[in-house]
């Protein structure tokens, strides 16, 4: 059944009263179509800098962005022969306006910021990016260097908001006043992945890159040979991840309990992968995972990234929760990933995670702002964000080179979200930035982008993937 939405804005009267036209999104690993500009603001000089050398590294030439000041503006007339200043605009539609903020330390870089979007927004094609690069603000040193570095979030979440036609704008904290600096190599990873359309349904979001020892470069099937292990895989989300590892290279094994068998078969033999029927809480899953991995692949195999998708819902008011319905929720959502994370991290066991490998959580935004009737559930998944932020700091992992992270998905448009009532879930859809709802594909991209052996310097981290929900902002 065509949502309500759908069938308002195929009315050509509703396109007359205002009602919003969803955007058909740019996916999958495409990049603008339009140049890529870039900006220096405060003390960088030109293109120089990591973020410049990060563009290189991805085969990018920026071109060097306008600025709007009184100097430089152009007079406009229109049709009735009034005439105003407006910004010298661009010959044509951009692709990307990306600017470098490390050095911004005053209030006067931040109206050079608004100087450098002004044109830029205006000339942002459909799925444009805009990126924002500054340093952690706590490094910042000086009081009005922390609140200029901190202004650049309300700047970027503001643009996020008033940005159309699918595009997206984003924050990205790097490290670059520390012993461990962030390098181009460290960054490549995640412009890569806020360029292209990977990141389709990520916005007004706040990334952070450190340091990694070794960074690979950006490729396009990352995973290729690599075990990837996804539970939850026989549906849905966890169906969309094995196949968007499958697509770039990996060797997938699909989990799910037995009584989802007949689906999960029909997901690994569409990609190739194996399936493993598994109850994830039994107290040995984590062996019981190696050891298949082991059995399939070879003694000396091991697994590269492990996906935590399975997880359900047993919703309720918590006035009306028992303990059996509070207790199922945090099994299976959380205490089941803590067992098999600490089964697997032995590296003494065959078929367990390798250096340099991924842990990667699925939780929601109900972990971070909470929703009625799901106490249970935003527990579980608010602890999966605990976990990932003090595994992400844990030095015995930083040194085998192993990251840990979690996505928080916002309204996907997944088999269990067509339950929802039709009025309710036409809401729910135009709730964010973006005005409609994720695909399955578009939690997948993120995780991709977090399980790459590029994205080493990338840890400890939530990317929420719901197109600037308002719930949780």
């Amino acid at each position: 059944m065509a949502d309500l939405m759908q069938i308002l804005t195929t009315n050509p009267l509703a396109r007359q009263l205002g009602v919003p036209q969803p955007t058909r999104l740019r996916r999958g690993r495409e990049l603008p179509s339009g140049p890529v500009v870039l900006a220096a603001v405060g003390g960088a000089q030109g293109h120089g800098g990591v973020v410049a050398d990060s563009l290189g590294l991805l085969g990018l030439t920026p071109q060097e962005a306008l600025v709007d000041t009184p100097g430089t503006r152009v007079t406009e007339t229109d049709e009735d022969g009034r005439t105003r200043e407006v910004p010298t605009p661009y010959p044509g539609k951009i692709g990307a306006v990306v600017v470098d903020a490390t050095a911004a330390t005053g209030l006067d870089d931040l109206e050079t910021m608004r100087g450098v979007l002004r044109p830029a927004l205006k000339a942002l094609e459909s799925s444009g990016r805009v990126i924002v690069v500054g340093l952690e603000p706590e490094s910042a040193g000086a009081v009005t260097a922390v609140a200029t570095q901190q202004a650049l979030d309300g700047i970027t979440r503001t643009v996020g908001k008033e940005l159309r036609k699918g595009a997206t704008a984003n924050l990205v904290r790097v490290d670059l006043l520390t012993d461990r600096p962030t390098t181009a190599a460290d960054l490549a990873s995640t412009l890569s992945f806020l360029l292209e359309g990977r990141s389709a349904y990520v916005s007004g979001d706040v990334l952070h890159v450190g340091h990694a020892a070794a960074s690979a470069a950006p490729e396009t099937r990352p995973f290729e040979g690599q075990i990837v292990v996804v539970t939850g895989a026989g549906r849905g989300i966890g169906a969309s991840i094995a196949e968007t590892f499958a697509r770039d290279g990996a060797l997938v094994v699909g989990i799910d309990v037995p009584a989802g068998g007949e689906a999960l078969s029909t997901v690994v033999n569409r990609i190739g992968g194996q399936a493993l029927q598994l109850d994830i809480t039994a107290p040995d899953a984590g062996t019981r995972i190696a050891a298949h991995v082991a059995q399939r692949f070879g003694a000396s195999a091991r697994i590269h990234t492990i996906v935590h998708n399975a997880g359900i819902t047993r919703d309720k008011l918590l006035v009306n929760t028992d303990e059996q319905r509070w207790a199922s929720v945090l099994e299976v959502n959380l205490a089941s990933q803590l067992r098999i994370n600490e089964q697997l991290l032995d590296p003494d066991l065959p078929g367990g995670l390798d250096d340099n490998g991924r842990i990667v959580g699925v939780s929601s935004v109900t972990g971070l702002a909470g929703n009625r009737g799901q106490a249970n559930y935003a527990a579980a998944k608010a602890g999966m964000i605990g976990v990932a932020r003090a595994m992400g700091a844990d030095p015995r992992l930083a040194e085998r080179g192993i990251t840990v992270n979690v996505v928080a998905p916002g309204v996907i448009a997944t088999e269990m979200w067509g339950k929802v009532p039709l009025v309710t879930r036409t809401l729910g859809e135009r709730m964010n930035s973006l005005q409609q709802a994720g695909r399955p594909v578009d939690v997948a991209e993120a995780i991709g982008y977090l399980a790459d052996p590029a994205s080493g310097a990338v840890t400890g981290q939530v990317v929420r993937v719901d197109g600037q929900l308002m719930l949780g902002a």
